[in-house]
């Protein structure tokens, strides 16, 4: 047992390594109650059941961050919710994405979380990649910092001006590569990603991806693509590996729960680019505003974030009372 305290004590991004391990235990701990207790066979998860899981996960970051408070102090507690709260609003896009790829491929609502379990897992390796990535480059070359500011400025900017974009999943490069390189079932076979058929034209018995692959896959690059907008925006709110990682996960855990009732009303939430650009361009400019006025306070980070992000949330409500609910995937 002694041989194994210098492992638990040894510095690891910046934090001892037990720390990064019973986050890691925590994340596992949710994710196996997830599946292994809730949801052991596929059943179509309704709007209750939805809003209960997401408040279970929301309830384990927010004890999470009073820990990181308590035991990190306050400025790295400030850091965690802000970027909860940045990962989470900005991940709003990602859900609205993921109900046109359920629905292009016709994903029946009793199969669409195991995609997005599956595609949790994906998501944690990659955004350990990105965020170590991310952190080495800000540690060796401090100037990284300003170039994620342009970008997230450059972002907002762009979010905002093509807020109303509707996102073409059948013209996506990433589907018609795996379709070229690929065989495809001609429809999905139960829960299954993957099935052995008969060819078609050899007759030989073949492995064959399944639409419920296809729709994975996509979902896992989508949030790629969103990742490459919330990491660097993390990043300007702190450099601290651990605060960035933790932070991102507890948020997308959360999302990907609360999804099934998100995507019933996601249509409620047009007006919310609005502010999530607005809130880009300030996190952006914050870098290059310290060399004038200094390093903007991180209660004041908190506090602007969540105000544009409310009032995002209170226009698009006010704006699209009396709508009839969308229609989601079946």
């Amino acid at each position: 047992m002694d041989a194994l305290i210098p492992f638990f004590a040894a510095d690891f991004l910046g934090k001892p390594a037990w720390i990064w391990l019973t986050f890691i235990g925590i994340v596992v701990a949710l994710l196996a109650f997830d599946l292994g207790v809730l949801h052991k066979g596929d059943k179509e998860i309704g709007v209750r059941e939805s809003l209960l899981l997401s408040a279970g996960y929301i309830s384990a970051a927010l004890i999470f961050g009073a820990w990181v408070w308590w035991y990190l102090g306050a400025q790295s507690g400030m850091d965690y919710y802000t970027g909860f709260l940045i990962e989470k609003s900005l991940s709003m896009d990602n859900v609205f994405v993921i109900a046109l790829i359920f629905t292009f491929f016709a994903i029946p609502r009793q199969y669409q979380h195991r995609v997005l379990f599956w595609g949790i897992l994906g998501v944690i390796v990659l955004r350990a990649i990105m965020i170590g990535l991310g952190a080495t480059l800000v540690s060796q070359f401090s100037w990284v910092l300003y170039l994620f500011g342009a970008f997230l400025i450059f972002t907002g900017i762009k979010m905002w001006i093509i807020a109303d974009h509707m996102p073409d999943i059948a013209n996506n490069p990433l589907l018609k590569f795996l379709k070229r390189h690929m065989r495809v079932t001609d429809g999905l076979r139960g829960n299954a990603f993957w099935v052995q058929e008969a060819d078609p034209a050899s007759g030989k018995l073949e492995r064959f991806a399944t639409p419920l692959f296809l729709a994975l896959v996509l979902i896992e690059f989508v949030d790629l693509v969103f990742a490459v907008d919330s990491v660097p925006a993390i990043f300007a709110i702190t450099t601290d590996p651990f605060i960035v990682y933790t932070s991102n996960i507890f948020a997308i855990l959360g999302l990907r729960a609360l999804y099934f009732a998100l995507a019933a009303m996601i249509h409620r939430f047009k007006y919310l680019k609005y502010a999530l650009a607005l809130v880009l361009v300030f996190i952006g400019s914050k870098i290059f505003l310290v060399g004038v006025i200094g390093k903007i306070p991180p209660v004041i980070s908190l506090s602007v974030t969540f105000g544009l992000i409310a009032g995002g949330v209170l226009v698009s409500l006010w704006k699209t009372r009396g709508q009839s609910t969308a229609a989601t995937p079946t």
